[in-house]
């Protein structure tokens, strides 16, 4: 029986969250490509410079923000419900998450908007790390704050599931599906910490004007407490179809139970102290503590190349049931010719991209060579652009017929779009990565590929080289999304009916949850030791950064 038959109730969730996923990835994209164009100087006729910002801001927020929270939403409500075989608790308490986040999207976004009408008051360019000396409407941070509120409210929505089904299963392991969700969501609430006060203790009051001045480093500080652990609340999920879905695409099994326990818990444990390592040029931070920081990240290694090993050990084996020998010879017996698993496939090579341009990110004394250079919009485009988006928008060609029990329509189309978006992503981040070592800075919106003004001098190939690659990696990357849109409308509008059952099937671990130790499933024990990591790496810092007053921007912290 196929998902949409069996849990009527969640597959309306799922795909209620999915539609918003994806209306704000088509906004957030085509904002992304007249961002190319502009900053490129190839088209600057969709917006003037100061409306770049708004379009900035809306492109990281609508992407980064809002398309990845409703889809992990959307795909933890399937993966839930399926693994512990029963529809949400409460249905009125599901909907109201979800309608919370919803208000908070249209709010946060219309603010964003209101930049490109002349003469609004309500503006908020402020970029995606919206922290000060930029200032938004209120509405901005008040939206904002309400779809973490809402997604801290999915959360508990599923452990309220994993609550009940334990009544029922008191001696049971906790499925891998159920497993990953939650401990992403135990990582989610620790890193959230940081958000919340930030927003709800500094941004909203001095949004509303009860607080006339504001020490920026406070905030800053606190932003990156969440700014980076993000970045693994977006790929975890991303990890979570590449361990249970992935290695079935591929035609074989999931290579270990316990490592993919592993990985999570090392992820929920090492997340949120690193956020020091966007800081590295700030004064008033210890260099100890920045120190401690890179060390952490560095260990983020350990889980990224266990997961490495595991995915390919998986599709490895897929291949080899299919025929494939050799070394290497296997790899041209997997499925390339499934949109699901080509986009997968994909998105994991560019991760591996990423987690080198990252390592020179944590790297102390590396990383002030291209620190606030477009180097690092480059790697943000590697990881969270193509190994969270592609795998995203692969996983939905095989998500969609079981939550419409409808056919995927264009196959063809489905199957052009992944390469095509690897190839987009490749020209587009290669040049900015070299751009970067070139000392082209981020965050302006003038052309600066030597103009008159501005000169630098590339370490390979040439800055007209590199903005023409921006230029047509984007214009892709574009394409790419529209034949993306267009196969899931089309398919969920007008898909065929079919009236056989999905093959949702997914095989159990070649080393499974009997050879998993038990203390991996307690999440109390995992919980505390991520809190007291977080303790040990931001109390003495914050606790610097406000003794002299917390809204007193005249007294910059001291290093200790």
């Amino acid at each position: 029986m196929t998902f949409i038959h069996k849990y009527p109730k969640a597959a309306k969730v799922s795909k209620a969250n999915f539609i918003v996923a994806f209306i704000a990835l088509a906004i957030g994209g085509f904002f992304g490509f007249i961002q190319a164009l502009h900053r490129t100087d190839v088209f600057r006729g969709f917006v003037n410079s100061g409306e770049y910002y708004t379009l900035l801001t809306g492109h990281g927020v609508l992407l980064a923000l809002i398309f990845t929270t409703f889809f992990i939403a959307g795909l933890f409500v399937w993966g839930v419900t399926r693994s512990l075989d029963r529809e949400p608790e409460n249905m009125a308490y599901t909907w109201s998450w979800f309608w919370l986040m919803v208000i908070g999207t249209v709010m946060a976004a219309f603010t964003i908007l209101g930049g490109l009408v002349p003469d609004s008051s309500i503006r908020a360019a402020v970029l995606y790390t919206f922290y000060p000396p930029l200032q938004a409407h209120p509405a901005f941070y008040i939206g904002l704050a309400m779809v973490v509120v809402g997604s801290w409210m999915a959360a508990a929505d599923w452990f309220w599931s994993y609550s009940k089904w334990r009544d029922d299963n008191p001696t049971e392991r906790i499925p891998i599906l159920s497993f990953m969700t939650l401990f992403t969501m135990l990582m989610w609430y620790v890193c959230t910490i940081g958000l919340a006060i930030e927003v709800v203790g500094l941004l909203i009051p001095w949004s509303l004007g009860w607080v006339v001045e504001i020490e920026p480093l406070l905030p800053r500080t606190l932003f990156w407490f969440f700014g980076h652990a993000v970045v693994y609340f977006w790929l975890l999920p991303a990890y979570y179809v590449w361990y249970a879905i992935l290695p079935k695409l591929s035609g074989g099994r999931l290579f270990s139970d316990s490592m993919t326990r592993i990985v999570f818990i090392i992820f929920l444990l090492l997340s949120t102290p690193v956020g020091y390592h966007h800081q590295y040029a700030d004064a008033g931070i210890s260099v100890g503590f920045k120190f401690y920081a890179m060390a952490t990240t560095m260990m983020l290694l350990l889980p990224s190349l266990m997961t490495l090993f595991t995915v390919i050990a998986s599709m490895e084996h897929g291949a080899k049931q299919r025929g494939g020998k050799g070394y290497f010879a296997w790899i041209s017996k997997l499925p390339w010719n499934n949109p699901a698993f080509v986009g997968c496939a994909l998105a994991g090579i560019m991760f591996a991209a990423g987690g080198f341009s990252g390592m020179i990110n944590a790297g102390m004394n590396i990383n002030l060579l291209i620190h606030n250079t477009i180097w690092i919009p480059g790697h943000f485009h590697l990881t969270v652009g193509t190994a969270v988006a592609l795998t995203f928008m692969a996983v939905t060609y095989w998500l969609l017929p079981q939550l419409t029990g409808r056919k995927l329509k264009f196959k063809t189309l489905a199957l052009i779009q992944p390469y095509s978006w690897f190839l987009g992503m490749t020209l587009m981040s290669n040049a900015m990565h070299r751009a970067g070592l070139a000392g082209v800075p981020r965050r302006t919106a003038e052309p600066e590929f030597n103009t008159n003004a501005m000169n630098f001098e590339p370490i390979f190939g040439t800055m007209s080289e590199m903005k023409w690659q921006i230029a047509i990696g984007g214009t892709i990357l574009l394409i790419s999304l529209i034949l993306f849109l267009w196969v899931v409308i089309s398919s969920w509008m007008a898909g065929q009916k079919s009236e056989k059952p999905v093959d949702d099937h997914i095989p159990e671990p070649l080393s499974g949850v009997e050879h998993t130790p038990a203390i991996l499933d307690n999440m109390k024990l995992w919980f505390a030791l991520a809190l007291i990591l977080v303790v040990l790496a931001y109390s003495f810092p914050l606790w610097e950064m406000i003794q002299d007053g917390i809204f007193s921007p005249g007294a910059l912290p001291r290093p200790s």
